[in-house]
């Protein structure tokens, strides 16, 4: 094999590499974009069903606990496109449902015999 076979053997090769990272990048690009479109709709609808206050408290939980406000978020979307909610979620309601949803916490007192 020749230094130019072994040249161009190199370039092909760097040329792959390259189209393969711009599409990946592009895999990525997209990806995120779709991420930002579900997250614009999320938002969307939730200010269709919840009061103002409601849902900064949402906002709020959101910070401290992410994982459990998207679990409230969906299950706030999925009760609006079943149809479930006549009005908007006050404030008042968020924690009432909050309250169901998080189990109480015991305190317990260690005695001795």
């Amino acid at each position: 094999m020749g230094d130019d076979e072994l040249a161009e053997l190199r370039r092909r090769k760097l040329e792959q590499l390259q189209r393969q990272q711009v599409e990946q990048q592009r895999g990525l690009e997209d990806e995120i974009e779709k991420q930002r479109r579900q997250e614009s709709q999320i938002q969307l609808i939730l200010m269709k069903i919840l009061e103002p206050e409601a849902r900064e408290r949402l906002n709020n939980i959101k910070l401290t606990k992410p994982d459990f406000a998207k679990a409230i978020e969906q299950q706030l979307i999925m009760l609006a496109q079943s149809g479930r909610l006549k009005q908007k979620i006050t404030d008042a309601q968020l924690k009432e449902l909050l309250k169901q949803l998080v189990p109480s916490r015991k305190d317990f007192h260690i005695t001795r015999k």
